[in-house]
């Protein structure tokens, strides 16, 4: 791993889970189950061994989302008053993270392959990157709908386009953030201004990923995680 590799990561659990309703009516989404196990620990799973110092911001039932991480080490940025999206929320969320590059991740998907975040790191160059995005193929992506995300060039630059879906999972510098002067604003306005510069990379993931985003999900994730990833 990179000297420069992150040392922190950014969990998105603030989320209404509007798609994964009636399950969510009395439960925050990174709650959810999926064999047995919270999503938002399946996410949590993603760090294999690194040492990393992790926040999760929480907005909807964010008092449940608490209760189950106390003791965890996994500080809580709170936006109790406005849901602030994926870039807002990691803006907000920036003192409790410390400097440099962070990984982020969502807490809706499920993988069977190895841990996602060491994998990025190992291919994280800070000189030539300002992002990083983890992507799978269609044939290794359950649950997902659509033709694709992003696309890559022979130098690893990512474009948008159909192809390669993106998992969640990146490390992003985040001194991009401070050009945006609004508090609630999502990282697809980050990743426009990145690939304008060519600074947005793309990493393929080698295992089965899954889309946890509404119920019927949920069994296509369970049936994943039992089948064989040739990794």
């Amino acid at each position: 791993m990179s000297a420069a590799a992150p040392s922190a990561l950014m969990l998105f659990a603030a989320g209404l889970g509007t798609r994964m309703r009636p399950l969510t009516e009395d439960l925050p989404k990174p709650l959810i189950p999926v064999a047995g196990k919270a999503l938002i620990d399946h996410a949590l799973d993603q760090r294999g061994d690194l040492p990393l110092r992790c926040v999760a911001n929480a907005h909807y039932r964010a008092d449940q989302l608490a209760a189950h991480l106390a003791g965890s080490g996994v500080a809580l940025s709170r936006e109790d008053d406005q849901l602030l999206d994926t870039g807002g929320g990691l803006s907000a969320a920036l003192p409790l993270l410390g400097p440099g590059p962070v990984f982020t991740l969502n807490t809706d998907a499920v993988w069977n392959g190895p841990a996602a975040l060491p994998l990025l790191a190992q291919h994280w160059d800070a000189t030539r990157m300002k992002a990083l995005l983890l992507c799978v193929p269609k044939t290794r992506a359950r649950g997902h709908k659509g033709q694709g995300d992003f696309m890559s060039d022979p130098q690893g630059r990512g474009a948008p386009g159909p192809g390669l879906i993106y998992t969640g999972a990146q490390i992003l510098s985040p001194d991009v953030l401070s050009e945006i002067d609004t508090p609630v604003f999502s990282l697809t306005e980050v990743w426009r201004r990145l690939i304008a510069r060519g600074t947005l990379y793309i990493t393929e993931y080698p295992g089965l990923w899954c889309d946890v985003g509404q119920p019927d999900s949920i069994p296509l994730a369970e049936d994943m995680l039992q089948e064989a990833t040739h990794v």
